[in-house]
């Protein structure tokens, strides 16, 4: 039988997965991103035909860190807080949050690919 319109939007498919992360002292858990948080969080990525790496992979932890219900834990607003935290435990949290994303590293250097302009110079940084 196949799936009506309302079996697929009312269908649970945000998967969720624990991640240790002993620095910081305990398990956390990371999500998939809804199909408009990806393509928004892509969006950013360029911006005007520039790409912005900046505080990257911030950006991208504080959409996947979740608490245990599935509900994001950091907002925009703290994403250069986020970023100030060690940056070999966002990374791990980065790859993590990727392959449970189904985010490659392609698919940033393609974002990359179709801007013109390069990196852009903003550091973030306050």
């Amino acid at each position: 039988m196949a799936l009506t319109k309302k079996d697929i939007l009312k269908a649970d498919d945000i998967q969720k997965e624990m991640v240790n992360v002993p620095e910081w002292g305990g398990d956390i858990y990371l999500r998939t991103m809804s199909g408009l948080e990806r393509d928004a969080f892509e969006q950013s990525i360029v911006k005007d035909k520039v790409t912005n790496l900046t505080n990257i992979r911030a950006r991208f932890c504080a959409l996947v860190i979740c608490d245990e219900d599935g509900k994001r834990l950091f907002t925009d607003a703290d994403v250069v807080e986020l970023g100030r935290k060690s940056s070999l435990v966002l990374s791990r949290i980065f790859d993590v949050g990727q392959s449970l994303n189904g985010f490659t590293n392609a698919d940033v250097e393609e974002l990359a690919k179709n801007s013109e302009s390069g990196q852009s110079d903003d550091s973030g940084l306050s």
